[in-house]
């Protein structure tokens, strides 16, 4: 199927009624006599699911825990999910490969994991300086910003679904201090996505790994510095241990959205009450994730400067500056490359300027009240 039919198809898929191929097992309707009608009503599904973190990382992990849970209890246990967590069945930064084969019917991770099949994928997650989680909620819901992307992922068969929200993540952590952009250069950090080509374009030498292999990683001395998430789950990993300059803000990830990822063969096989029952499923996962991120993050903070002897410390004025214009002129670039990427990114930067003011109020309030606590 050619690029523009199966795009043409997903769309339909979406809003038509998904095909009954999936059901293997179906439960007849009992009447007060104890008779079988025969009347199919909720077939019994079981699907496999990849998950690119650990559990150890609860929320993110809990994220789609959460989604399983609320699927089950909305189809009265009929459709389950069984997860796969990092590793076991497929690398964390692999689950993306399952869900296109169809070795998993879903995946849970993060689009930027994968801007080597196609860069568009990281408006899926976050892009350098754009959008909080409020402002991507919004763009993905409600001003096409989720259709521009699955037309990109009904490339690789799949169709995708905003599942969880981290909330504004931080700028990692360095062995050593970085004031300037001299300092910069040379250092070998673990960043993925678009970040990571703007930091190789400030002389960072950049490498991408799974949550498991971060902290041997900084331990060994592989890498200099690492971003994760945000306080909570960076102390879960343990990264104040081997580097104590904990750096904000997080330029690269101010809001970031996680995906689940179905397989469409899967996803058209489902029946239409089964898909709005998973939408509404990863809806409430988007919604729980965040909450938790928010509550646990600056008791974690406060545990991380307080008894951990963490410096939290300001990425400078230059630095911040070049990473600016490094990252403006990266995605007017590939703009011109890339007709996909292109149709998404004026649709984002359009959304962006106009909510940008509108934050301002915001922004004015944050100023006067958060330095006076």
């Amino acid at each position: 199927m050619n690029t523009m039919k199966r795009r043409e198809f997903v769309r339909k898929a979406t809003l038509g009624t998904a095909g009954t191929s999936a059901l293997a097992s179906c439960k007849g309707v009992e009447s007060e006599d104890g008779n079988n009608r025969n009347t199919v009503t909720n077939p019994s599904i079981t699907w496999r699911l990849a998950s690119s973190y650990p559990p150890s990382l609860d929320i993110l992990h809990g994220g789609i825990m959460h989604l399983t849970k609320t699927l089950e209890i909305l189809t009265d246990g009929d459709f389950t999910i069984r997860v796969f967590t990092a590793g076991e069945l497929l690398p964390a930064l692999q689950v993306m490969d399952g869900v296109q084969s169809g070795t998993v019917q879903a995946g849970y991770t993060a689009d930027y994991y994968y801007i080597g099949k196609n860069p568009a994928l990281a408006f899926g997650t976050s892009i350098p300086f754009g959008l909080t989680n409020r402002q991507r909620n919004a763009w993905l819901n409600y001003g096409g910003g989720l259709e521009l992307i699955r037309n990109i992922y009904s490339d690789f068969g799949i169709i995708s679904f905003p599942c969880g929200s981290t909330g504004p993540q931080f700028g990692g952590w360095f062995r050593d201090p970085v004031e300037s952009l001299e300092d910069m250069k040379g250092i070998r950090m673990r960043i993925p996505g678009l970040a990571g080509e703007i930091m190789a374009g400030l002389g960072v030498s950049v490498q991408v790994l799974g949550a498991s292999e971060i902290y041997p990683a900084l331990e060994r001395g592989a890498i200099d510095a690492t971003e994760w998430v945000g306080p909570y789950d960076d102390e879960k990993l343990g990264l104040y241990r081997i580097a104590k300059n904990y750096y904000i803000p997080g330029w690269w990830e101010p809001g970031v959205t996680m995906t689940l990822q179905i397989n469409l063969d899967a996803w058209n096989d489902l029946p239409k009450k089964y898909q709005v029952a998973l939408a509404i499923a990863c809806d409430a996962s988007n919604i729980h994730t965040l909450a938790r991120y928010d509550m646990e993050n600056p008791l974690a903070m406060e545990r991380l400067t307080s008894e951990h002897g963490v410096k939290l410390r300001t990425f400078s004025d230059e630095i911040l500056e070049a990473a600016w214009q490094g990252n403006n002129a990266y995605l007017e670039e590939q703009a011109t490359l890339d007709v996909d990427f292109q149709r998404i990114y004026d649709s984002w930067k359009i959304f962006r300027a106009q909510s940008f003011k509108y934050s301002r109020n915001e922004l004015e309030y944050a100023k006067f009240a958060f330095p006076k606590l």
